[in-house]
């Protein structure tokens, strides 16, 4: 099944961002180029979010440019998967409860182990195309 324009409300879309499942993000470098990371990703009262720590490479360029793509597909599946395309937007609000709120969803632990002096920083990505496919 293929859906060209999906939405975060789909069944299958819904499916993938509630579960366990990480996103393969990518960014823009200052020289262009394309930088993908591994993150966990939260889908939430219909709001999509990531999380990190200031100064690391992935936010860093989201602060320069939004724009940002998150692939997302079950373990052992790659050929179910959604992917957003979007900008996000940083924000300090809930930032630290929401990475509490991953780390209960990716390893049932209730806290996350932040390193010393690391400032969190929560990414809404306010989603402008969103394409699902299962095979």
């Amino acid at each position: 099944m293929f859906l060209a324009m999906a939405t975060l409300n789909d069944d299958g879309v819904q499916a993938l961002l509630r579960a366990p499942n990480c996103a393969v993000i990518s960014t823009h470098n200052a020289d262009g180029s394309i930088l993908s990371t591994v993150v966990w990703i939260s889908l939430e009262d219909g709001e999509l979010a990531v999380n990190s720590a200031e100064g690391r490479r992935w936010p860093t360029n989201l602060e320069r440019d939004p724009h940002i793509t998150a692939l997302v597909y079950p373990d052992g599946n790659p050929y179910e998967y959604v992917e957003i395309e979007g900008t996000a937007t940083g924000s300090h609000t809930d930032a630290d409860a929401h990475i509490d709120r991953l780390a209960k969803k990716y390893t049932g632990e209730d806290t996350f182990a932040s390193r010393p002096g690391d400032v969190r920083v929560k990414y809404v990505i306010a989603p402008t195309r969103v394409r699902y496919d299962k095979q």
